[in-house]
């Protein structure tokens, strides 16, 4: 009998979809899951549903069994839950292994956490990457985006396989090693945070729609089938126009309007905001986007201040705004977004010597994951030419904010005047502003600083960093 190389740990619906994709577009692989009615279903699924692909995986009962079945030297790819249980599948896996055998960490984990297992594989000196994956089970089963992380020469023994069941943008599949150590996991962090602040701003714009102008959920989905035939043709607007068109097949009703708002979350959104704050790289559109799921779950908080206060007026008078206007609106915030996002890389690259390749980010996001966009094309051509330079000074998108901006200017005004939440699109105008702000108010900052604490500060007429205020001498 033939021994797989590639061996996969974890049948959750992720581990599953992957497997198969591995199964049918590179090579045979074995499977094992801790539960073993979970791998005994799968199989079971498998052979009822597609039992070409049943016939080139490898079942097994024990991680020891799983160990023996696969042809050395081994990849292992691990797609269990993240944190703890990683660290525990590892710890049971490594005596098991010879030493060039190789662990790929596939799950949504912390890239600190990653950072470390990399330290203790370079010290053990055994092989271990850590890999992002977005797409979600579409994309897990028929191609995803793949960023890796950890050694070159280990993600060289395994691209072949990777860049097979990769999506492809054209022959090009999405799957490239970005760094060291955590970096690929970095890179899926900050790609969840961009994900988070399209979802917001796309959520914003159907509640101007329902709110402030009074459309039910066809119409609304509607103009966001339309809107995808434009420059925001993407993965999250045309869902989000699939979304607003379903009925629930219990009720009748729009599906939109029974679905309770309370949005969940994983927390790699809630990681991508901590690490930018580290990092020093603001990125105020994907906090907004955070800070409006975790309102959202305050569902008594929310109903008690509605009572109190009153609720936002629910339409605006008549033509105040343009299907237009909110579509520049929505093209303007998120090239504010993902300018953001690519300055957090930015600011991680140089601090962790990872040495990020923009341009490369950016290719790997046009398909198989959830932020694909047609903008991402035009994107990874701009950090071609200017990889260190923020998107918005890039000749191409610099003209569409000049184009759009006043479209999000007036839709962020006009939701405000209204009370209609806004924040992520308010987020991206306020960003914006101090980007084009050469003197700042961050001069008063600086002399309350050092009144109250004698920080000191610097002078626009002279050089040094130690100055300090009539205050600090009595006057």
């Amino acid at each position: 009998m033939t021994h797989p190389r590639i061996g996969l740990i974890g049948l959750g619906t992720m581990g599953r979809a992957l497997a198969l994709n591995i199964a049918e577009n590179a090579e045979p692989l074995a499977v094992y899951n801790r539960t073993t009615s979970k791998t005994d279903d799968f199989i079971a699924h498998t052979r009822a549903n597609e039992p070409a692909l049943a016939d080139r995986l490898t079942p097994a009962d024990s991680l020891e069994g799983f160990v023996q079945s696969l042809a050395t030297p081994r990849a292992i790819i691990l797609m269990v839950d993240a944190g703890a249980p990683v660290d525990k599948v590892i710890a049971a896996l490594r005596p098991l292994l010879n030493d060039d055998d190789l662990i790929i960490d596939a799950g949504n984990a912390n890239f600190h956490d990653t950072n470390r297992r990399a330290q203790e594989a370079e010290a053990a000196g055994v092989p271990f990457i850590g890999m992002g994956v977005s797409g979600g089970e579409e994309g897990a089963r028929h191609g995803p985006s793949i960023m890796g992380g950890g050694p070159r020469d280990h993600w060289d023994r395994v691209a072949n396989v990777l860049e097979s069941i990769a999506a492809k943008y054209g022959d090009t599949p999405c799957a490239t090693w970005m760094g060291t150590g955590g970096a690929g996991h970095f890179v899926k962090a900050v790609h969840n945070g961009i994900e988070y602040a399209d979802m917001q701003m796309i959520a914003e714009t159907y509640g101007i729609f329902r709110d402030g102008m009074g459309r039910d959920a066809a119409r609304i989905g509607a103009t966001f089938a339309k809107w995808n035939e434009g420059p925001l043709q993407s993965y999250l607007v045309e869902i989000s126009g699939k979304v607003a068109t379903a009925t629930d097949p219990e009720t009748g009703k729009p599906m939109l309007d029974i679905i309770l708002d309370k949005a969940g979350q994983k927390g790699t959104g809630r990681w991508t905001v901590i690490e930018a704050q580290h990092l020093g790289a603001p990125i105020p559109v994907i906090e907004a986007a955070v800070c409006a799921r975790n309102t959202s779950a305050r569902l008594q908080q929310r109903q008690r201040g509605q009572d109190s206060f009153g609720a936002a007026p629910l339409l605006l008078p008549e033509g105040t705004l343009s299907d237009d206007t909110l579509e520049g609106a929505m093209i303007a915030g998120k090239i504010m977004c993902y300018a953001q996002g690519f300055d957090l890389l930015h600011a991680a690259s140089a601090h962790y010597d990872w040495g990020l390749p923009m341009p490369e980010v950016a290719r790997v996001w046009r398909e198989g994951c959830i932020i694909r966009s047609s903008m991402l094309n035009d994107m990874a051509s701009a950090l071609e030419s200017a990889p260190d330079d923020n998107l918005i000074f890039a000749p191409f998108f610099h003209d569409l904010v000049e184009q759009h901006m006043p479209a999000l200017r007036t839709t962020v005004a006009t939701a405000l005047s209204h009370g209609l939440a806004v924040p992520a699109l308010s987020a991206a105008v306020t960003w914006f502003d101090m980007m084009r702000t050469a003197r700042s108010t961050a001069n008063m900052i600086q002399g309350q600083r050092d009144f109250f604490g004698a920080h000191g500060f610097e002078r626009t007429d002279r050089d040094g960093k130690d100055y300090h205020g009539p205050w600090a001498m009595g006057g």
